[in-house]
């Protein structure tokens, strides 16, 4: 059972040099350095190292610009200062810039509560409660249900009081049981009692919009109770966490935190030789290759392309980069009886005798995805080190030399760690199999507008609602490239959004003669005497080149006639990844207002309602099943299933 990040390569014996090299240089530009050196199988003490490293670089800058901070606040009831390095190295992995908060010791619920306190004061964007096992159990006849109701507490004062996520960490299982194999039969037993608990957590979680850091489950597979915690170091220091555990502690907070940034990859890159089957295709042949029961290595690979298979299911795009003839590659997909994976799960298919770099980047263009949305799953190590030197954005993970580990070194790496899963999810490889669809129908036409005419697009719009909130938190964390201003949102900001009288909300779907797209765009609008501020307009990059965004417009100003405005009010904000969209509101037809707007590089743009003409498209716009007719807009009171003023 491994006790470290073996999914990340060791560091080599360059790695002080490179950690020396980031040190000479002034914040931010160190940033990306500190960031690409910690991006190795770190123990507790480099991880340490790095993290004084960072700070010292930040405390000696003139301005901290190195991109948006996340503040953490933890609270809870042991002691936590030494968890702290590794959460800010796990969460500089995914490019995140932590400040992090500690809570007094045991005064989570008085902190939370006083509007006094320095926590409040602090104003985090994340709360994360690291509350023990004693502290929760050890209590004259406490319940399952006065347990989880105590810690519910905890987050309606988070909530009352701070617009932010909450994290709740589940119980260390520390107690030994009472009775042996049939603990369960003690009611009163400690062991028992945290492992009701923990289960009881999990739906309590769900149902108030808190998400879980379930070191429960974590530990299991990383050292176990006996490498997370000693009960000498709880009774000298009250560190429940092993401090020799913090760094894997770190690591997962750091997920959590860059799940809730909309950080998390979308695409596992696979090759194919001695990655999804054994032996090379174009020499072994069809009958030659390791594939199928009866041999240990033939099962390893099965195992494998299930556990590929099954991060389709739950939304992740599956691609193919290998150094091979197409027709070759293509052979197993298709004949092999024992291939679990299809060619219609492949979302794109790359074979060729480019080098895999290159190819890479052809493939996060035609997906239409970053590359740092990618993780790269190779046997090679000479391949590995090839994308780690020249794409430092793509993950790739440390895979074992024995197949039967793959599936569990990129489970244990946390690549596509999220915080929920909806139904359009599960539809995405069938979303990115119809964009191929649409790619063939583009290439068959003489030219666009005949594409876009037998498309025969649908934009169907209604206002956000609470039936789809999970979605539109989601798409609003996790789209960065076509973003205006990368605003990200907690269920209670949409919550208060739907609830505003003051709010335009439109959520979008867009379907064409090959189905579906799901949600496609978002548009949070506030309506300022006869302005409308809008807040938010991201869209998906699967539907870009359609007219959706003109189409989008037109909806956007019949909207705002309906409530009453005259201008609309757009603002850029330039982030590392949406440049693309730095001329949206120009290529619309908004004029630019004069003025500084907060940061560097920010704009905003003005379109006039009364000299508005609508763009004709091959769109039709469409309400969607609870939108409400415009006369609606002016009732005083609201069910929030119609449109929201």
């Amino acid at each position: 059972m491994s006790t470290d990040m073996d999914w990340l390569p060791p560091p080599d014996s360059g790695w002080e040099a490179r950690l020396g090299e980031a040190r000479a240089l002034d914040w931010p530009a160190a940033k990306p350095a500190f960031e690409a050196v910690s991006k190795f199988n770190l123990d507790l003490l480099q991880t340490i190292k790095l993290d004084r490293a960072v700070s010292r670089s930040r405390q000696a800058a003139a301005s901290d610009d190195g991109g948006p901070i996340t503040k953490l606040a933890i609270l809870g009831s042991s002691t936590m200062a030494h968890l702290l390095p590794g959460i800010r190295i796990g969460a500089l992995r995914r490019g995140l810039i932590v400040d992090c908060f500690e809570g007094h010791y045991g005064m989570y619920m008085q902190e939370l509560s006083d509007p006094g306190s320095a926590l409040h004061g602090f104003q985090p964007h994340v709360i994360l409660l690291n509350l023990d096992a004693r502290h929760i159990v050890q209590q004259e006849s406490v319940s399952v249900d006065q347990a989880v109701a105590r810690i519910g507490r905890s987050w309606s004062e988070a909530k009352a009081n701070f617009n932010c996520a909450i994290i709740q960490q589940t119980l260390l299982p520390i107690f030994m049981p009472a009775i042996g194999n049939n603990d369960h039969r003690l009611a009163s037993s400690p062991s028992h009692l945290v492992e009701q608990i923990n289960t009881a957590l999990r739906p309590a979680a769900d149902a108030a919009g808190v998400h879980l850091l379930a070191i429960d489950a974590f530990m299991r597979w990383h050292g176990g109770i006996d490498y997370w915690y000693d009960s000498s170091l709880w009774n000298h220091a009250k560190q429940e966490v092993n401090p020799r555990a913090s760094h894997l502690y770190g690591e997962q907070v750091g997920r959590l935190l860059g799940a809730i940034r909309g950080l998390a990859a979308k695409c596992l890159v696979l090759d194919l030789d001695n990655t999804l089957w054994g032996g090379v295709i174009g020499d072994d042949g069809l009958e030659g290759i390791a594939l199928g029961q009866g041999a240990a290595t033939g099962e390893s690979f099965v195992e494998f392309q299930r556990y590929a298979k099954s991060l389709l299911k739950q939304g992740i795009i599956l691609a193919v980069c290998s150094k091979n003839d197409e027709a070759n590659a293509l052979q197993p997909f298709r004949e092999h009886p024992d291939m679990v994976l299809k060619v219609e799960d492949i979302a794109c298919f790359v074979a060729n005798w480019t080098n895999k770099a290159e190819n890479l980047r052809s493939i996060a263009t035609s997906l239409n995805i970053g590359l740092d949305a990618l993780v790269f799953a190779d046997d090679n190590p000479v391949e590995r080190g090839l994308i780690r030197r020249e794409l430092p954005m793509v993950a790739v993970p440390e895979l074992p030399e024995d197949p039967a580990y793959y599936a569990q070194c990129i489970a244990r790496g946390g690549y596509f760690e999220a915080l929920s899963i909806t139904a359009e999810d599960q539809e995405r490889g069938a979303l990115y199999a119809a964009n191929a669809e649409r790619d063939k129908l583009r290439d068959s036409v003489t030219d666009m507008d005949s594409y876009l005419a037998a498309l025969n697009t649908e934009l169907i719009w209604q206002p956000f609602d609470k039936l789809g909130l999970s979605r539109i938190v989601q798409l609003a964390n996790k789209t960065n490239q076509f973003n205006l201003t990368t605003t990200r949102y907690v269920d209670r900001d949409i919550e208060r959004a739907i609830a505003d009288p003051d709010a335009l909300t439109l959520q979008l779907r867009a379907k064409d003669i090959y189905g579906d797209n799901g949600v496609i765009s978002l548009i949070v609008g506030r309506r300022s005497g006869a302005d409308l501020f809008v807040e938010t307009w991201l869209m998906s990059c699967r539907v870009l080149g359609r007219q959706v965004e003109q189409a989008t417009l037109n909806l956007l100003v019949e909207r705002a006639r309906e409530i009453g405005a005259r201008q609309i009010v757009g603002e850029y904000r330039p982030t590392a990844k949406n440049g693309m969209v730095r001329d949206h509101y120009a290529k619309l037809g908004f004029e630019p207002l004069v003025g500084e707007f907060g940061a560097a590089g920010v704009t905003r743009w003005v379109l006039n309602i009364d000299d508005f003409q609508p763009t004709p498209t091959a769109i039709t716009t469409l309400k969607g099943p609870h939108a409400r007719s415009a006369a609606d807009l002016h009732s005083a009171q609201r069910d929030f299933s119609g449109p929201v003023r």
